[in-house]
């Protein structure tokens, strides 16, 4: 056997999953975190159950370590575990989901179906909780020391670093910032209520909202990037016309940086951070989003915490999640065994 090879055999790995409501992202790190390997994606098909998923995910993590193994020279004993994010609430506990919206589960026992299915043991933490753990191991909010994240896709989740430590709670609810009300008498959310912030600023959402500007017939490239389809308009559309700029979309996107400001405000006034990182979707949106976004935080939030705090997008495109699920397992089973 080659050298590298050899050494490569003395390492131990850690498969990382993050399921999303739209897709699941899957890919091993060593355990220092140090490289990224074989990572995997596909659509989540919700749709189909969540034993189907399930079997989708196992199908994922077998990929993962027969493609690392074959990079690395590394063996099948050579992997620890597996780490998974999942939307909640949860019941970190049980390694239950207790409910989801995007995905509709109902108290489903995540983590030991994931062990049936791998052989291997399983750590579960909510999605957003291991976006923002990943952003601060390896990513935009290294170094901080109070971080606070939002992912922002098909939902809009969040995480919370206080005092270097990940915080979850009196029952694992810390952190769904999606779930703020920013407009008591607003959309109905998912969730059941009104006026949350994911009901105006995910994806979904703003594609909803470039739907309703477009009602008043108003010239837009955004039809013609459809098809004439409007169903077919997501936020990606939206930020692409309006780079193009195209009015609508430009202050849809606008509209979504106010939104997503005075939530942020609201977490300088509470958390006082010296980090806010976004991630998912949105940073793609660029400073057409986050210039505003500052603006109005500096224009709601004390001054104090607003010079104390870089609010940054994240820099792990799309593999966030699966970084912090990784760094939820070494947390969760490695460190504490």
């Amino acid at each position: 056997m080659p050298s590298s090879q050899s050494s490569a055999r003395k390492r131990q790995y850690i498969v990382g999953v993050d399921l999303g409501g739209t897709n699941i992202v899957a890919g091993a790190m060593p355990v220092d975190g140090s490289h990224e390997y074989a990572v995997r994606s596909q659509s989540t098909g919700a749709e189909d159950g969540a034993e189907v998923v399930m079997d989708r995910i196992a199908q994922m993590v077998a990929d993962v370590i027969e493609a690392t193994a074959a990079e690395t020279g590394a063996a099948t004993e050579d992997f620890l575990g597996v780490g998974i994010g999942a939307p909640g609430p949860l019941d970190r506990e049980r390694g239950v989901v207790i409910i989801t919206p995007n995905l509709g589960w109902n108290n489903f026992p995540l983590r030991q179906a994931l062990t049936d299915r791998t052989g291997l043991p399983a750590a579960l933490d909510n999605d957003a909780n291991c976006a923002t753990l990943g952003e601060w191991w390896c990513g935009a909010a290294k170094g901080g020391r109070n971080v606070v994240g939002l992912t922002i896709g098909t939902g809009i989740g969040g995480g919370l670093i206080l005092n270097g430590a990940l915080y979850h709670g009196s029952s694992d609810v810390a952190g769904e910032i999606g779930h703020t009300t920013i407009d008591s008498t607003g959309r109905r959310c998912k969730c059941g209520n009104y006026g949350c912030l994911e009901a105006y600023a995910s994806g979904p959402a703003i594609a909803e909202r470039a739907r309703e500007a477009l009602a008043g017939e108003e010239p837009s490239l955004l039809v013609g990037m459809v098809g004439g389809d409007l169903s077919r308009i997501t936020a990606r559309t939206v930020y692409d016309a309006a780079s193009a700029g195209d009015a609508i979309a430009q202050e849809v996107v606008r509209e979504t940086a106010r939104f997503l400001g005075a939530g942020v405000a609201n977490l300088l006034n509470i958390f006082n951070p010296d980090v806010v990182v976004l991630a998912g979707g949105v940073t793609e949106a660029g400073e057409a989003l986050f210039t505003p976004l500052r603006a109005e935080v500096r224009r709601r939030a004390f001054r104090p915490a607003v010079e104390a705090c870089r609010i940054v997008p994240g820099i792990l495109a799309g593999t966030a999640g699966v970084v912090g699920a990784v760094a939820t397992f070494k947390a969760q089973v490695l460190e504490t065994a």
